[in-house]
């Protein structure tokens, strides 16, 4: 492994580290906690609206509905709907990003400027809940600062993305693959011109293939099906060493931010000390990141043909070029070209929406529901990605050992997970409502075994869902056409519509529980489609797609 590349990984791991801490920590905790809670100290109890809900100290009494609205304008809204509605916009803005600045990702010198700028934004942003107190008339911009931490999250995970196929690509493991095809090609034929064409005659022979992972008959080309899966299971394992990184820092810093929300009893303070030390630890661990990650000069990585030189663009023509383009992208023709490709998306499009707002979802209902003190919602939130760790690891081993294809995987996590909006759906039966004291998501002590259980899941399908997506993107255009600038797209533009039905569900009925149909018929609907997607088939018409 050469230093140059060694250097690449470690500074592609590094901001793993820094930015994935806050989402464990605040965006999947904190903050939905936190915003709910700025709310609830402004808020009034239901339903007469007259007393505070700040009245209310410590655990809600069994008797006491505990239910608190908060006036926004003119209308009264539900505390945990409020930090729903901040979720949806925030996601909403994040998709308008990620599609506007996906052409400028793609260009290899400005990548990293780019990453570096909307993580500064975010980690900024985080950093200003420190100052800022329930209490002020000004208690509203916290719904601003979470917004533009979360946008500068997103974009700069489209740009950190990006690189991930120019990694698989150029790992050892892949380099010796290739090297190896090329001199099978050469022993057959001493044309050199012949060696040229080796990736055009890979592509074609992989028409003939199937999916080495699944232990079907193969043809005789040994070489060129060890390169394909040496490339997957390459991107599979960076991707999983991100994760896994990730989530470590998530762990780290939940276990520092425990020890103040512990001895300060779950207070809004400790809460915005957690965001603010999440977005300062975002900050500090992007530094390696801006030292490590290559510039233009660094790194021979090819661009799509239909990039503008340098100096033939503006940041304002390539974002209008990127609607234009996004416009193109979603044609019929375009769709049927690369049918596959789509297909995933459309499951992903319900996947992330289902798994995003799962996670928000069960941490309002631990709060508000169950009454869970803050110092057990952190345990949770170390848990999670604890076991999420030891799920992105231990999942590559099983899946080498059972022989099973990225696909299978994946379809095997999503009905894992799908089990626990279903779970939660049982405590309407009148069983679980009665004397039964375990069962149906009633209980605080359910809540610590589903978080072992979904973050073994989610761990792993996370991974798996970037490295599926990578087998099925167009070489060349890794930002704007159909991968990492897509794949988030649909990623943020769908979660804007889970945490917005789920707030409405919250406010019409008011009980969130309810909300566990919906996540259960989300998350279900994408497994046919997910079922559908051809991968051999998908990654041929992709490379077609720009020959």
């Amino acid at each position: 492994m050469s230093a140059t590349y060694k250097q690449r990984l470690r500074g592609w791991l590094s901001y793993a580290f820094a930015s994935e801490a806050f989402v464990v920590v605040s965006l999947t905790l904190f903050l939905p906690i936190c915003l709910e809670q700025f709310a609830r100290d402004n808020g009034f109890l239901q339903p007469e609206k007259t007393e505070s809900c700040s009245s209310l100290s410590g655990s809600v009494p069994a008797n006491v509905d505990g239910r608190c609205a908060v006036k926004i304008g003119w209308l009264w809204i539900d505390t945990a709907s409020f930090s729903l509605y901040v979720y949806s916009m925030s996601v909403a803005l994040q998709a308008l990003t990620v599609i506007s600045m996906g052409s400028i990702a793609d260009r290899s010198s400005y990548r990293k400027p780019l990453l570096l700028t909307f993580a500064a934004i975010g980690a900024f942003s985080a950093s200003l809940f420190l100052p800022l107190s329930s209490t002020s008339p000004l208690w509203m911009v916290s719904a601003l600062f979470a917004i533009l931490a979360n946008v500068g999250f997103g974009a700069s995970i489209v740009a950190m993305n990006a690189y991930l196929p120019s990694l698989a690509k150029d790992s050892p493991e892949v380099v010796h693959a290739y090297s190896e095809v090329t001199s099978s090609f050469e022993n057959r034929d001493e044309n050199s011109a012949l060696t040229a064409s080796i990736d055009l005659e890979l592509e074609r022979s992989l028409e003939e293939v199937s999916d080495p992972l699944l232990g079907h008959p193969i043809h005789p080309n040994t070489a060129q099906l060890t390169y394909t899966a040496a490339l997957s299971r390459a991107t599979s394992r960076i991707s999983s060493l991100g994760i896994a990184s990730g989530y470590g820092a998530g762990i780290i810093l939940l276990l520092v931010a425990l020890i103040p929300v512990t001895r300060m009893q779950g207070s809004t303070f400790s809460l915005r000390l957690a965001i603010g030390l999440s977005g300062i630890w975002w900050a500090l661990f992007s530094i390696p990141a801006a030292v490590w990650l290559p510039n233009v000069s660094n790194i021979d990585e090819p661009e799509s043909g239909s990039i503008k030189a340098d100096d033939d663009w503006t940041f304002s023509s390539e974002i209008a070029v990127a609607w234009k383009r996004l416009g193109v992208m979603l044609r019929w023709r375009e769709i049927k070209r690369l049918r596959n490709t789509f297909r995933y998306l459309a499951a992903w499009f319900l996947l992330s929406d289902g798994f995003t707002t799962i996670t928000s979802t069960a941490i309002l209902f631990g709060k508000t529901t169950l009454h869970m003190q803050a110092s057990s919602l952190v345990l949770i939130g170390a848990i999670t990605p604890l076991s999420g760790i030891i799920g992105s690891l231990v999942s590559p081993i099983l899946q080498r050992k059972f022989m099973w294809s990225n696909l299978h995987v994946l379809v095997l996590l999503v009905l894992m997970v799908s089990l626990i909006p279903a779970y939660g759906c049982l405590g309407f039966l009148p069983v679980f409502k009665g004397t039964a004291r375990f069962g149906g998501l009633t209980t605080q002590g359910e809540m610590f075994g589903l978080a072992v259980y979904f973050g073994f899941a989610y761990g792993a399908f996370q991974s798996y869902a970037r490295a599926l997506y990578a087998e099925l993107l167009p070489p060349g255009e890794e930002a704007r056409w159909y991968v990492y600038g897509l794949f988030s797209i649909t990623d943020k533009s769908s979660s804007f519509v889970g945490p917005l039905i789920v707030g409405l569900i919250a406010d019409s009925t008011g009980n969130i529980r309810y909300a566990f149909f919906f996540l259960v018929f989300m998350v279900w609907a994408a497994v046919p489609v997910l079922l559908s997607v051809d991968v051999d088939k998908g990654r041929q018409d992709a490379k077609n797609y720009v020959s």
